[in-house]
């Protein structure tokens, strides 16, 4: 409350007067985005310096430092709401390694709503008798990101459900289809037929079988034909062919739609990206929402940063090339937030918890519980962004970029740092409700639903 007070006022000369009297200087309103649900990017902030947080800050430099790195390539940035608490190289663009997903992550939600899904469309051109599909099976592809074993695997029980145990003609792909990240349509259709034929399972097929519910049957759906590749525009759109499939579905020739194939929502891909930092559905993402120029550009304008502080060859961070500053890296996962608040959602939704996603990049790391991370690492990079919950300082904001040649011992370092200012903030005694997860998974987010396939 003093704060946003003191915001009101901060246009005045006497109240900027007063700041610098009582040793609290402030940045100006082009300067840095102001991190809060509420209010525009660009809005002014304070820069609040605590000689305790300073002290640990500096001994977290000198002990990067002692690796023979440079300052200038280390950069931090921690923030609570409007006040800055701490930086260095703040503004300057950094190798950023994953940390990168978060700009993709942003510009995904700035094209699409958290609740959007892609879809894959699944078509005949020919008649289905006694199940037998004579003509054939048509795939659309959709980009969806995250079709793999336990999706083709439900696909192929659908389409055995509604009538189709055999297919005379070919597999055809078409549109922008990908399996097992695989984004080669030939390499991916492969794939899925293995994956619709229980009886061409690949043993890591069969694995990711054993993970779906007891008793969820093992697809039968023989092609007789091969893989083949047309161009999008070939054959779509398909159109909704209504119900019915025993008997002429469709004159040779003239595709129609029978099942439509929707993915995760956005929300869990996203999640699911973030957990486990998965480069190629990063790369899938960014280009489905205009290539890594657009990326940088969307999430820019939505951090309320100036662009060059956001420098991407890529939407997953692979590469020295893809830049981040961490005041941008900062004020993008607070635009996140902004985002998906009116949603009922928050970030937390959208990376992964320390002390609760063990899986994935967390795997090993000691940051405080309850953080919410994104991890980022190169061979001389590792980066750490996210938000950390405090008693004292409300959600602090943080971004930290090193760069050096031992990560393992950069990524204790992080730890320790977040672990020692958390103990100067003191843990707060539950998880701040802006910042908690707040989805309810229900079955359909788990891989190979049967209810994300829609008979048409």
């Amino acid at each position: 409350e003093r704060c946003k007070g003191m915001l009101e006022l901060f246009g005045s000369g006497v109240m900027a007067l007063w700041l610098e009297m009582a040793g609290v200087k402030a940045a100006s309103a082009d300067a840095v985005p102001l991190l809060a649900l509420q209010g525009p990017p660009g809005s002014a902030l304070l820069v609040q310096s605590e000689a305790k947080t300073t002290t640990i800050l500096q001994t977290y430099l000198k002990t990067v430092l002692a690796n023979g790195t440079a300052a200038n390539q280390q950069g931090i940035w921690f923030q609570s709401g409007p006040v800055l608490l701490a930086q260095n190289q703040g503004t300057e663009p950094l190798p950023a390694a994953s940390i990168t997903k978060i700009a993709t992550t942003l510009a995904t939600l700035a094209t699409w709503n958290p609740a959007y899904q892609f879809d894959t469309l699944v078509g005949v051109n020919g008649p289905v008798e006694q199940g037998v599909l004579r003509g054939d099976l048509i795939i659309q592809g959709g980009r969806d990101p995250l079709f793999v074993w336990e999706e083709a695997i439900a696909l192929g029980n659908r389409l055995n459900q509604i009538g189709i145990q055999e297919v005379t003609g070919d597999l055809v792909i078409a549109g922008d289809f990908y399996m097992n990240f695989l984004e080669e349509p030939e390499k991916a259709g492969v794939l899925l037929k293995q994956g619709m034929d229980a009886g061409s399972w690949p043993p890591i097929a069969a694995a990711q079988y054993r993970k779906l519910p007891p008793g969820t049957p093992k697809p039968q759906l023989k092609i007789e034909g091969s893989v083949r590749v047309v161009q999008g525009g070939a054959i779509a759109p398909l159109a909704a062919n209504g119900s019915g499939l025993d008997g002429v579905v469709a004159e040779p020739g003239s595709p129609v739609a029978v099942l439509r194939h929707r993915s995760l929502p956005l929300v869990e891909l996203l999640k699911q990206m973030n957990i486990y930092s998965n480069n190629a559905m990063a790369e899938m993402l960014a280009t489905a929402a205009g290539g890594p120029q657009a990326v940088a550009q969307t999430a820019a304008n939505a951090a309320g940063v100036p662009v060059q502080e956001i420098q991407l060859i890529n939407g997953s961070g692979l590469g020295v090339d893809n830049r981040v500053s961490p005041r941008a890296a900062t004020a993008m996962l607070a635009a996140i937030q902004r985002q998906v608040y009116p949603h009922q959602l928050t970030v937390a939704d959208l990376f992964p918890i320390a002390g609760r996603d063990r899986k994935g990049t967390l795997n090993g790391r000691k940051i405080p519980a309850g953080a919410v991370v994104k991890t980022g690492t190169l061979n001389t990079v590792s980066a750490l962004a996210g938000v950390i919950p405090t008693r004292d300082r409300g959600p602090v904001w943080f971004a930290i970029i090193n760069h050096g040649s031992n990560i393992g011992t950069l990524r204790q370092q992080q730890d320790r740092l977040l672990q020692a200012l958390l103990q100067q903030w003191q843990v707060p005694p539950a998880m701040p409700e802006a910042i908690a997860p707040r989805l309810d998974r229900n079955p359909a987010y788990e891989l190979g639903a049967a209810s994300r396939n829609e008979v048409l």
